[in-house]
């Protein structure tokens, strides 16, 4: 029910919804005086959302900070969260996301011995297609760039963050208890990761990947011109906060 709830509400909170949703107000309203009003958040709300400026600044917010290679230890695995890849079963073919940084950044932290182990957790994230574990095209993918199998540990059960922190601290426990963890996952999604590692009783380091935020820029057409990049970067980041709200009222973060 809470994994329903979760694509429910990103629905919900998107931009392009709501920007829908007053139009639609607006062009069934009788009253002018309403119909202006819809008409008016309409337009604000697709200037708001389509300003990278500030869509930018919002996410330097709430991004963790990036760490640089030196102010890392060893660790006895590197723990990436899923969420990067799924299966073209017509074509036998691994398809990939942005979020895939999330296991390149692991990979090259392997190579430079930070981390000894990789640690995949995710598992379907699919309504439609539960059987479509993650975890398992992963380790496939790791495979294929060179990591033995025996460094390369999997969870594929899981369906959000908590369990995430959940189901890997169960094999954690068996596999490599009392070791030291780096968490890898995207810059936007690092916070509510990080608290529910904690939350679980893990106190992983952390190391951020795949960032949004950029350098400031007060450029015209970045400050004023609008852009549909903004809108889908909204999505996550808003999609990200009110998750990590609901995982804190929760009790999971």
């Amino acid at each position: 029910m809470f994994f329903i709830f979760s694509k429910l509400l990103s629905f919900l909170i998107a931009p392009l919804t709501w920007i829908f949703v007053f139009l639609l107000l607006a062009l069934w309203s009788k009253n002018s005086k309403r119909k202006r009003i819809y008409l008016i958040l309409s337009i604000s709300l697709l200037y708001i959302f389509s300003n990278a400026f500030l869509q930018n600044e919002v996410m330097r917010l709430w991004e963790l900070k990036p760490r640089k290679y030196q102010e890392l230890k060893v660790y006895d695995a590197g723990i990436v969260l899923g969420g990067m890849l799924w299966y073209d079963k017509e074509f036998d073919r691994l398809q990939f996301t942005r979020s895939t940084d999330r296991a390149v950044q692991a990979i090259e932290l392997y190579k430079r011995g930070i981390i000894k182990k990789i640690f995949f957790t995710g598992g379907s994230g699919s309504i439609l297609h539960p059987d479509m574990k993650e975890g398992i095209f992963a380790k496939r993918f790791l495979i294929t760039m060179g990591i033995p199998e025996q460094d390369i540990l999997i969870e594929n059960e899981s369906n959000n963050t908590r369990e995430n922190a959940l189901f890997t601290k169960r094999i954690i426990d068996k596999e490599i208890p009392d070791g030291k963890f780096l968490l890898i996952t995207s810059a936007f999604h690092m916070r509510r990761s990080l608290g529910c590692f904690e939350q679980v009783g893990m106190k992983p380091d952390y190391y951020t990947s795949d960032r949004y935020s950029g350098p400031r820029k007060f450029e015209f057409d970045y400050l004023f011109m609008p852009n549909s990049q903004a809108f889908e970067e909204w999505k996550m980041l808003l999609h990200e906060i009110v998750g990590y709200v609901v995982y804190k009222i929760s009790g999971y973060a």
